[in-house]
């Protein structure tokens, strides 16, 4: 597992737009799997679900992402999954970590 959170200041719908369109194309299988939004007064939450081959780890590996915006505050947690073979104990998590490298720039862009 790998994790990125960060505090963003922007348009929401700009950065996620942002975000889903630079996970998808920063590998030639990365897809979106699943997504959700809810909407309660003042705030969005976003919640999307990406899925790509890992060459490496020979399997698939998956990235949570969720973008909350409360007033004027938005939030990103993005979390990957799936990149260890080994029974017991994972090894390796460089597959997971190259997944969530594909976000770190458009991250950054908007951080605060």
């Amino acid at each position: 597992m790998a994790q990125l959170e960060a505090n963003l200041q922007g348009d929401f719908d700009e950065i996620l737009r942002e975000l889903d369109q630079t996970i998808v194309n920063g590998s030639a299988s990365a897809a979106i799997e699943g997504e959700s939004d809810f909407y309660l007064g003042d705030c969005v939450c976003a919640v999307r679900v990406y899925e790509r081959y890992s060459m490496v780890g020979g399997n698939r590996l998956s990235l949570s992402l969720t973008l909350l915006q409360a007033g004027s505050q938005i939030k990103l947690s993005a979390i990957t999954a799936g990149g260890s073979q080994a029974m017991f104990f994972k090894l390796n998590t460089f597959g997971e970590e190259s997944f969530l490298d594909v976000i770190r720039a458009t991250v950054q862009k908007y951080q605060v």
